[in-house]
């Protein structure tokens, strides 16, 4: 087994004032040799977007962009033709294959939007482009996993075109939790979102991360309860 730690307090930070925003790995302006990505996993961004705020159309190609939104709501508009406000529970999977030109803006006068975005290289480039969105009950998860995206054969969740995985765990205090990898030589990225746990040896507090390889099943334990965002990727 191979570990790599990220502690929170060492993520790439950029405050624009509307736009307070961490990068787990290189990203805008924030660039670091040794954060360049997890394997397949390029961006991991935990973004804050004030009220009234957001993004501007802007391009992306050959790239699965996941959106995981935690508190608040975000609107998406595309030139594929689609529109839509997501919601806490709800996860939004953009595959800009050949391109596609999108805008993202909180759509609130009020109450600013925290959202996790991902973005994974694909298995292959060129493909048409897809979105697609999908309504969880993660937030209510009492102890257990819940797949939010992935690329094999799981029922019930969004798709993703890479032989990747995107889980949200819930842990009880005082109770652990396997992960068990879909496919060999994948590696798992974790982050605590919620709590604080230990995943594969290594204590985590809110927002840390460890990134662990060359193991197929891992274990994730918490004395006070836990949140976790789990990501398995090709290496």
């Amino acid at each position: 087994m191979k570990t790599i730690y990220h502690p929170s307090d060492q993520r790439g930070h950029a405050d624009h004032g509307w736009l307070n925003a961490h990068h787990s790995f290189s990203f805008a302006s924030y660039y670091d040799a040794s954060r360049l990505g997890f394997g397949a996993l390029r961006v991991l961004n935990d973004d804050i977007i004030a009220a009234g705020m957001g993004f501007g159309a802007h391009p992306h190609h050959d790239m699965e962009i996941i959106t995981i939104i935690n508190q608040g709501s975000l609107q998406h508009k595309d030139n594929l033709g689609n529109g839509s406000i997501i919601t806490p529970g709800e996860v939004q999977v953009m595959s800009a294959g050949t391109g596609v030109v999108h805008s993202e803006f909180n759509p609130s006068p009020t109450e600013a939007v925290n959202l996790f975005q991902l973005w994974i290289h694909p298995k292959e480039q060129n493909i048409k482009p897809r979105y697609d969105q999908m309504k969880f009950s993660f937030q209510e998860l009492k102890h257990g996993m819940q797949t939010l995206a992935s690329g094999f054969n799981h029922h019930q969740c969004l798709y993703i075109h890479q032989d990747a995985a995107i889980t949200m765990a819930k842990i009880e205090g005082g109770n652990t939790l396997h992960y068990t990898m879909n496919k060999n030589g994948n590696g798992l990225y974790a982050m605590v979102v919620a709590g604080a746990a230990e995943v594969g040896g290594q204590n985590l507090a809110l927002r840390d991360a460890v990134g662990i390889t060359e193991l197929n099943q891992i274990a994730m334990s918490s004395a006070i309860g836990a949140q976790l965002l789990l990501i398995e990727v090709p290496m």
